[in-house]
């Protein structure tokens, strides 16, 4: 028994930091095994004589400065191998079978106890030598202290995890393969099956079974996805919900804009007229508008464009370098998918169908929308998807449509398709746009920048001006309303008078008080922010580039060895993450996203010029599964755990890995003890953690996490 107890304090003792390197797969992996598997508490009796198992400690907890992270995170073990004995304990003495299970539970109920008195003198020390500190040290003591008794309460939770055995680490179960591209709250077949028809099937509904706390595997021959800009025109077919006879087959507009070559999608190719009829189609529409080109787009204020049924996000790749940042929002499919796709090329992008309920979007959000040949029937339920279009567009933003039915010539038109363009201009004119331009079958309307004309219609079958109370101006799935919204609101500015990007991103102090922020907070928060990403690449990059500079068979990457491109920041805040990452010149983007259990600044991030979604995280989030190749919360646990009580930690922890990308990165900033939780749930996920000290703060740890590779076979189900 005294051998028992002196293993266990060994144990504790030589707690190993563990380098963090890249693994087989590279592409930054933190190898080695993060989880220490514990054999069950209670052993199965063997026939004749049988000794304990070697147990293993639990996650090693290593301390890292954030601000000179290299001197700890590649410090060398002494050895590579460690025995038993270093690692946990071992019981060599044989147990007869007849009393080997009551001798557990003895010891089981010995550690208990001895548990239970270390608490009791800890406390005791810590209160007598507290308030025998003399004034001049009390303050650097109390410091030191701190760290002893965090590192106690670590120690604790070590030897409690010994005690609890290796049903406190169980795993989770792989889904099924039908999981793979699957997007739960959006299951067609399922909302048919309801009675969900006329658009609504196509509509979000989330109900108990839309969890999912299952690990989705990647596809069999997914490979990680090509480094930014050259993934935004060339994709792994593999990695998408699609098929190559698919791709050769098909004979819509947006897929015929693809080749395929062996295992690869291609965007852009040299032999093609692709980019020539989207770079021809985007200058048409800025000489519609009356510029040169779509060059001069931003000075004449559109920053940000949502672009419904965005085929593949070719528009929104070729107006990205023109500093124009294009949301593609369409339906969620089960194949083929347009936001997948999108996604995989590195473009912002979110399932969203407004057939019922609108769009997460404040009001007044967007500088421009565009619709080509997206198959939503504008003249149906008396225009109610062209008022949605008309809440979410900024005044004097622009309507870009292009459609069969817009402008067709009198000659080749039938009856049906005259009344449906018909419908579309004289709704137009009702919502007060300015019909600025036809050519072809596209047409351009701008959003009146001034509300007078709003009181000067003609009262008739148009819509009216939403009464106080119904113009909501932050919507989640709300209904459609059948009136037109934003008028009430005090960000009622026409994009004109805006600032043009990047001066959009600092907002004055007049658009601030709009939003109820004090200039001086608004400065110290990006302030604040452009240090942390400072210190965020500094830790993440000698991770990245720690072994070898590249993978296995590949060429030397080109600086800046951009290997992030979509960021989901869970709790955006300001989007201050997000401005610092585009000061620093990181070639990403990110998915801001306001939790509604939080204080909405959604609309503030929107007036800022980048994109962001109000999102309720006890829900799954709108994208399908590997999205993004960075997670980055702040201070959300603490948001969950005191407003929400829907869904545990878990449930939260599981849809980030539903997100996330293999290889990708977590990153997480909250108090220290919730650091701690998350800590041991990424056992489950077979997540690489490490806790990071903050030395700013001791009251908050970074928890950075990288998500392992793992490929879906028959043999992992």
């Amino acid at each position: 028994m005294d051998h028992l107890i002196l293993s266990i304090w060994v144990s504790v003792l030589l707690k190993m930091s563990r380098p963090l390197h890249r693994g087989v797969l590279g592409g930054g992996r933190l190898s080695g095994n993060i989880q220490d598997y514990l054999e069950d508490s209670q052993m199965k009796v063997k026939t004749d004589k049988e000794d304990f198992d070697k147990t293993r400690t639990s996650s090693d907890h290593v301390s890292l400065s954030l601000r000179n992270p290299f001197q700890s995170l590649f410090s060398e073990n002494s050895s590579s191998k460690q025995d038993a004995n270093e690692n946990g304990f071992v019981v060599s003495d044989p147990f007869t079978p007849t009393t080997l299970r009551n001798r557990h539970m003895l010891t089981l109920l010995f550690l208990k106890f001895i548990l239970v008195l270390i608490v009791i003198l800890g406390l005791s020390v810590s209160f007598l030598w507290t308030i025998s500190l003399t004034t001049a040290s009390k303050g650097h003591m109390l410091r030191g202290y701190r760290r002893l008794q965090e590192q106690l309460v670590s120690d604790l939770w070590d030897i409690g995890e010994l005690s609890l055995g290796s049903t406190r680490f169980k795993e989770s179960e792989f889904c099924s393969l039908e999981s793979e591209n699957s997007v739960p709250c959006f299951n067609i077949t399922e909302n048919l099956e309801l009675g969900f028809t006329e658009g609504k099937e196509y509509d979000r509904h989330c109900g108990p079974m839309s969890k999912q706390n299952c690990l989705i595997l990647a596809p069999p021959k997914y490979k990680i996805p090509h480094r930014w800009p050259t993934g935004r025109d060339v994709i792994w077919i593999d990695n998408v919900k699609i098929t190559a006879q698919e791709v050769l087959s098909s004979g819509s507009l947006t897929k015929r804009m693809m080749m395929l070559d062996e295992d690869q999608i291609s965007f852009s190719f040299a032999s093609s007229m692709v980019d020539d009829n989207i770079e021809d189609y985007s200058h048409q529409i800025a000489q519609m508008i009356g510029l040169r080109n779509e060059s001069y787009l931003v000075q004449a204020g559109v920053r940000t464009m949502l672009d419904i049924g965005c085929g593949y996000g070719s528009l929104g790749a070729h107006l990205f370098p023109k500093q124009l940042l294009t949301m593609c929002v369409a339906n969620y499919e089960a194949s083929g998918s347009q936001v997948e796709i999108a996604l995989e090329r590195g473009l912002p992008a979110m399932v969203g169908s407004f057939a019922s309920k609108q769009l997460p979007f404040p009001s007044l959000s967007f500088d421009m929308i565009h619709s080509a040949w997206d198959g939503v029937e504008w003249d149906k339920k008396d225009g109610i998807h062209l008022i949605e279009v008309d809440r979410v567009l900024r005044p004097g933003g622009y309507f870009v449509w292009t459609s069969p039915f817009a402008n067709t010539p009198a000659s080749v038109r039938d009856k049906e398709s005259l009344k449906r363009w018909d419908f579309v201009r004289n709704f137009a004119k009702d919502l007060c746009w300015d019909l600025l331009s036809q050519q072809d079958k596209t047409v351009v309307w701008k959003k009146p920048s001034k509300k007078n004309c709003y009181a000067s219609r003609k009262h008739g079958p148009g819509p009216l001006i939403c009464k106080e109370g119904r113009d909501v101006e932050s919507p989640y799935y709300h209904p459609l309303e059948a009136c037109i919204g934003g008028t009430r609101s005090r960000r009622w500015i026409p994009i004109e008078e805006r600032a043009t990007w990047p001066s959009r991103a600092t907002l004055s102090p007049k658009e601030l008080a709009v939003h109820g922020v004090l200039p001086d907070d608004f400065k110290e928060d990006n302030l604040n922010w452009k240090s942390a990403v400072r210190d965020y690449w500094s830790l993440l990059s000698p991770l990245i580039f720690s072994d070898h500079p590249k993978r296995p068979g590949e060429e030397d990457p080109i600086p800046p060895y951009n290997m992030v491109r979509n960021v989901l920041d869970m709790n955006a805040h300001f989007s201050g993450f997000n401005s610092a990452l585009l000061d620093s010149r990181k070639s990403v983007w990110v998915m801001n996203v306001v939790p509604t259990s939080g204080v909405n600044h959604l609309p503030l991030i929107l007036d800022r010029g980048f994109v962001g979604v109000l999102h309720d995280w006890c829900e799954a989030f709108p994208s399908y599964p590997r999205s993004y190749d960075m997670v980055h919360a702040e201070g959300l646990l603490s948001l969950q755990t005191v407003k929400q009580s829907r869904c545990s930690m878990l449930d939260l922890f599981f849809e980030i890995d539903r997100l996330l990308r293999p290889e990708g990165w977590v990153i997480l900033r909250d108090t220290a003890s919730l650091i701690e939780s998350a800590r041991a749930i990424t056992a489950r996920l077979k997540w690489e953690a490490r806790v990071v000290e903050i030395e700013s703060n001791n009251d908050e740890k970074l928890l950075v996490c990288q998500k392992p590779f793992i490929r879906s076979s028959s043999n992992s189900l």
